[in-house]
């Protein structure tokens, strides 16, 4: 049996500060943002501090933490495979690494045919 392939994963160095984070705040969600602010990056919240909402798609987990993004987004981006990767640079304003000078940044590849064609369910 062929195991589903993740929609979103992280890096060591990502899963590293996911950790240190929910260490310091609890359960953490993430949320890839649109644009607007903060670009498009993914933002770090309490899960307590952010409502999910019915035009959101939970794409899956990261270091234990659920992983959102809008559906109009998901649309155009369904294809592709995210890897959320910390780099040196300021955070998003509102997500919770900000002020670390460090970033959590999605990187992005589409997925191969086969992947693609054993894709895990959205929940």
């Amino acid at each position: 049996m062929t195991m589903p392939v993740a929609r979103v994963t992280a890096t060591a160095a990502a899963e590293e500060l996911v950790r240190t984070l929910q260490a310091e705040h609890g359960a953490l969600l993430f949320h890839q943002s649109g644009g607007c602010c903060d670009g498009s990056s993914p933002m770090c919240y309490p899960q307590s501090d952010f409502m999910v909402g019915d035009s959101d798609v939970r794409l899956g987990d990261i270091a234990g933490a659920p992983f959102y993004m809008s559906r109009a987004q998901f649309e155009y981006w369904q294809h592709t495979h995210l890897i959320i990767d910390v780099v040196p640079g300021r955070g998003g304003m509102f997500s919770l690494e900000n002020g670390r000078e460090l970033r959590f940044l999605t990187r992005s590849r589409l997925f191969t045919p086969e992947e693609a064609a054993n894709l895990a369910p959205l929940s």
